[in-house]
């Protein structure tokens, strides 16, 4: 079973933005997403026909005290375990311990600054594997109860544990709670990240030459470390709490050189993970992202 994802975004597009994103008994969490943005939900790639990137769980983005800003001081190197469940419907989803590891690498890659953007500090060492057979755990959308029973019997560790959830990601590619879900009464258990199983490596042909090399959870997990999206609030000044990532109006799809769309200096940050790119696009995170992670590591997970 495959959800037709075009044609389910468009609906939940106008209901999210219909004035309902932000309120408690309908939106728990956000993959670090805007309050009532339709560039979230209704994007460019689902204009060309692709897949709806992420939900508006209603989470609002803050940014950081400032006593907690510039904690983490230069230097700072932490490793996550990740407790990474595989959800199936029979035979579907089952991806390898082999592609397993290979998405552990692409996180180490990638938040090492190996594609060409700055070193985190942070790396990834696989934990555990879980493997559960549940059509609806495997085919749950965020905020459902399906959603909801699969963490509640899943989760593990605290909040310097990732969790990771691969399955179809119900209508998205995939979710994450910004790391502030943890402060929530009876809400910790849901923080992890819900990772569509076919867009990491070698898995399917699905997302080819889109959406097939393992960054759709480099990006969640940008989100599960405090990162918004570049294109966050736009053009204004504050953008996406950032400073070294150059305003941006409107979410990417695929790799478009010189985007420019916020008068502001600099183009677009379209080799940023925290854009809407296509997974060869992206190369980078900045060292403003890299602070305002481990800042809100301290400050959260720590």
């Amino acid at each position: 079973m495959r959800w037709n994802r075009q044609v389910v975004g468009v609906a939940i597009a106008a209901m999210v933005c219909g004035g309902v994103a932000g309120a408690p008994s309908q939106a728990l969490g956000s993959s670090g997403t805007e309050q009532c943005d339709p560039a979230s939900v209704s994007n460019a790639a689902l204009a060309k026909g692709g897949p709806v990137r992420e939900p508006d769980l209603g989470q609002i983005a803050q940014d950081l005290p400032a006593s907690a800003k510039g904690q983490a001081k230069p230097g700072f190197t932490t490793t996550v375990p990740v407790y990474f469940h595989v959800i199936t419907d029979g035979s579907i989803g089952a991806v390898t311990t082999a592609q397993i590891q290979a998405q552990i690498d692409v996180l180490n890659n990638t938040f090492a600054g190996g594609e060409g953007g700055d070193n985190s500090g942070f790396s990834f060492t696989l934990a555990a594997v879980t493997r559960s057979d549940n059509a609806q755990w495997f085919y749950a959308n965020p905020t459902s109860l399906g959603e909801r029973r699969m963490k509640q019997a899943l989760h593990t560790g605290g909040p310097g544990d990732l969790n990771w959830y691969s399955t179809t990601a119900g209508d998205y590619l995939g979710w994450a709670y910004l790391p502030d879900i943890v402060t929530k009464p009876g809400q910790a258990y849901l923080d992890g990240v819900v990772v569509d199983w076919e867009s990491m490596l070698g898995t399917s042909t699905t997302y080819e030459d889109r959406y097939d090399q393992g960054e759709t959870g480099t990006h969640e997990v940008g989100h599960w470390l405090n990162l918004e999206h570049t294109f966050y609030r736009g053009c204004s000044a504050k953008g996406d709490f950032v400073a070294d990532t150059p305003a941006e109006k409107t979410p990417t799809s695929g790799c478009p050189a010189g985007k420019d769309t916020c008068k502001a200096p600099g183009l677009d940050p379209i080799h940023n993970y925290m854009d809407y790119s296509y997974d060869s696009c992206y190369t980078q995170f900045t060292p403003g992202q890299s602070q305002r992670m481990a800042d809100a590591w301290l400050l959260y997970r720590d």
